[in-house]
């Protein structure tokens, strides 16, 4: 079992790494699946980063600091964090979420990430959890402001393509796959009636801003 933090509650350490796709195959379990306890860790995540910006950039105005959070926060820099602390190996999926390591399998660590600090904060507390974002997120954010990486990529790719392309993106969803629980949503990013980029995600605001990213390199209007 996961040993990065040791839990009073093992069977909260379990439901945090369900996925509720396990369920289906395995009616059996009686702990539940994760949605709770990532509803609780998203809650107690945002608390514990926006005391640590606050605290670090005082010179920084909340637009900022807002900025700073939504990149520290998002499911990419999550999934990678959750990664790194060994997560992945820990998944409790169904056979058809296994087979699948691309994009849904990061959404699923970017929440599970989030599952598993609500299941800190209830078996450890604050405290605990807050040592658990400092030692593994934290480390992210210098690099995160270095690299402007907080930038809103759909902003951006508006302003330059209005400044330097005279006209303004449009988005269009090209596919939507998955069961209701964890779709995936393809969409792309037009100039006029030209196709330049696409980008996929868990919710179409986060494929818009995917297929943004992929859109400043294809331009070269790269941050």
């Amino acid at each position: 079992m996961w040993d990065k933090v040791k839990f009073n509650n093992p069977d909260l350490l379990q439901q945090a790494f369900t996925h509720r796709s396990y369920l289906n195959e395995h009616p059996e379990i009686a702990t539940g699946h994760n949605e709770r306890l990532e509803f609780l860790g998203d809650a107690v995540l945002e608390l514990i980063v926006t005391d640590y910006l606050f605290k670090k950039y005082p010179e920084q105005n909340e637009g900022e600091l807002t900025a700073y959070r939504a990149a520290l926060v998002n499911a990419e820099t999550l999934a990678k964090v959750a990664e790194e602390a060994g997560m992945n190996d820990y998944l409790l999926l169904s056979r058809g979420e296994q087979k699948d390591t691309g994009r849904a399998r990061s959404a699923i660590l970017a929440n599970t990430f989030e599952s598993v600090l609500g299941a800190i904060f209830l078996d450890q507390g604050y405290a605990v959890a807050q040592q658990f974002v400092t030692d593994y997120l934290f480390p992210k954010t210098d690099e995160i402001v270095k690299n402007q990486l907080w930038q809103d990529a759909k902003s951006l790719f508006q302003e330059k393509s209005q400044s330097l392309a005279n006209t303004t993106p449009n988005y269009e969803v090209l596919s939507e796959t998955g069961p209701d629980h964890d779709k995936v949503f393809t969409v792309g990013l037009y100039l006029g009636e030209e196709l330049i980029s696409e980008g996929t995600g868990p919710s179409k605001q986060r494929a818009e801003q995917e297929a943004a990213k992929a859109g400043l390199v294809v331009k070269n209007w790269q941050i």
